[in-house]
């Protein structure tokens, strides 16, 4: 998932052709679909006033919106825009993941 993300967001990134663009956001979009419910089921299971917990559930509010939205345009630049702020997303799913998905005391 990261490597994924990583090849979006990298700073010496080239960028993606249309196609590899398409491709991308598509696994990017699985990506966030596999996630969110396993990073939820984990968060949930930590104390309700705990701060891991608060952060990942808001991650996964903001994951599901970007889920829903769509570039604005159809010239290239909106696109990889629009996949970058996935890739931000995966990233901060697997962060959060990390965090709640272990054993907690």
């Amino acid at each position: 998932m990261r490597t994924t993300a990583r090849r979006l967001l990298a700073q010496d990134a080239e960028p993606p052709s249309p196609k590899e663009l398409e491709t991308l956001t598509l696994r990017l979009r699985g990506y966030m679909m596999l996630a969110i419910p396993e990073v939820e089921t984990a968060a949930l299971t930590w104390p309700e006033d705990d701060v891991p917990r608060a952060c990942a559930l808001a991650c996964i509010g903001e994951a599901r919106i970007g889920l829903r939205l769509e570039p604005r345009d159809g010239s290239l630049p909106a696109p990889i825009a629009h996949a970058q702020r996935l890739a931000r997303s995966v990233n901060a799913l697997c962060d959060h993941y990390q965090t709640v998905g272990g054993e907690h005391r």
